[in-house]
C-alpha cells in the first residue's frame, strides 16, 4: 500500500473481481469497493445483466462472462485473465434450489456454491496479491459435516440440506486453502463472510411457490437490505483479521446488525475434514493448488 493512500480502506489502483456481481449481495459489494477505488470486474453469466448493474458502480469498471456451472466457462476466464487482482470475491450462488446438475454432472448447488469457486481461485491464485473473500451462509451450521460419500446427493436429495453442505463446504475450502498459503509463505489471505438475512432475490427461487412466498413476506419484515448484508463481506476484503477468518453481522444471532468476526461452526473448523474436500475438489475439477 502506497505512503499516499489515506486508510486501509482505501483501493486506488487495485483489481476486485466479484462473481454474480450484477444484482443482491455482489452488487452492493462491488459498490462498496469502487467507492473505496477499487477496479471493478463483474464476473457475471448474464453480460447484458451484469453492463446493466456495471451503471449503478462507481468508478471503473469490466464485465466479464462466467458461468459457474460450468468448468469449461471457468477455465476460458481464467486463461483470458492477465493482471493482478487485489481481491477475488467469490460471492455467487444458489439458494435451496429443486434437484438439478451442472454442465459437469455435479449437483447444483455444490456445483457452483462450491466446485465452481474452487476451481475459479486455483486457476487465478497466481494473480491474487490480497485475499480469496468467499462467501458462506449461516446455514453451514443446519448441517453437521460433508457427505463424503455422496455429495452430489444422488441419494436423497434435500435442497435445504444440499444449500447447508455447499455453504459448509465454503467454510472448509477458506480454511485449507489458508493452510496451503500459509506453507508456501504467500503473504494472499484466505477469508470467509456472511450476509447474515439479507433481502435478496436468492431467497425466492426454490421452485416451491409456498416458500417463495414466505421468504418474500420474511424480506420485507425481517430481512436487513442487501447493503447491510453486503457490509460482513466488505469486513472480510479490508478489515484487519486472520486468514481463516470469518466475518458475519455481530447483533441478533448473527442475523443482522454490524459486522465483524463471527464464529463458524465445529464441523466448518475440521481440518481433517477439510483436507478431504481439498482432495476431493481437485480430483473433481482438476483444478490444483498452483502456488
Amino acid at each position: 500500500m502506497s505512503a499516499e493512500r489515506a486508510t486501509p480502506h482505501d483501493l486506488s489502483g487495485t483489481t476486485a473481481i466479484i462473481t454474480g456481481a450484477n444484482s443482491g449481495l455482489g452488487l452492493e459489494t462491488a459498490r462498496a469497493l469502487a467507492r473505496d477505488g477499487a477496479r471493478i470486474v463483474l464476473a457475471v453469466r448474464d453480460t447484458a445483466k451484469g453492463e446493466q448493474a456495471a451503471t449503478r458502480i462507481p468508478g471503473q469498471t469490466e464485465v466479464r462472462q462466467l458461468d459457474l456451472a460450468d468448468l469449461s466457462s471457468i477455465h476460458a476466464f481464467a486463461h483470458a485473465w492477465q493482471g493482478d487482482i487485489h481481491l477475488l470475491i467469490n460471492n455467487a450462488g444458489l439458494m435451496m434450489v429443486p434437484e438439478s446438475r451442472t454442465a459437469d454432472g455435479f449437483e447444483t448447488q455444490f456445483g457452483v456454491n462450491h466446485l465452481g469457486h474452487f476451481a475459479l481461485t486455483n486457476l487465478l491464485l497466481e494473480h491474487v496479491t490480497g485475499r480469496v473473500v468467499t462467501v458462506s451462509s449461516g446455514m453451514h451450521h443446519a448441517v453437521r459435516g460433508i457427505r463424503f460419500d455422496d455429495v452430489n446427493m444422488a441419494h436423497g436429495y434435500s435442497p435445504t440440506r444440499a444449500y447447508g453442505q455447499s455453504k459448509l463446504a465454503n467454510l472448509l475450502f477458506t480454511l485449507e486453502l489458508q493452510q496451503k498459503l500459509e506453507q508456501v509463505g504467500s503473504p494472499v489471505r484466505a477469508t470467509a463472510a456472511h450476509p447474515g438475512y439479507a433481502a435478496t432475490n436468492l431467497q425466492t427461487r426454490t421452485g416451491n411457490r409456498i416458500t417463495n412466498q414466505l421468504m418474500r413476506i420474511a424480506n420485507t419484515v425481517f430481512a436487513q437490505s442487501a447493503a447491510a448484508g453486503a457490509q460482513p463481506i466488505h469486513y472480510a476484503a479490508t478489515a484487519d483479521m486472520p486468514g481463516a477468518g470469518y466475518a458475519g453481522p455481530t447483533g441478533l444471532g448473527g442475523m443482522r446488525g454490524a459486522p465483524g468476526p463471527n464464529r463458524p461452526s465445529a464441523a466448518a473448523r475440521d481440518t481433517t475434514a477439510a483436507r478431504r474436500l481439498w482432495d476431493l475438489s481437485e480430483k473433481l475439477t482438476r483444478a490444483t493448488f498452483p502456488l
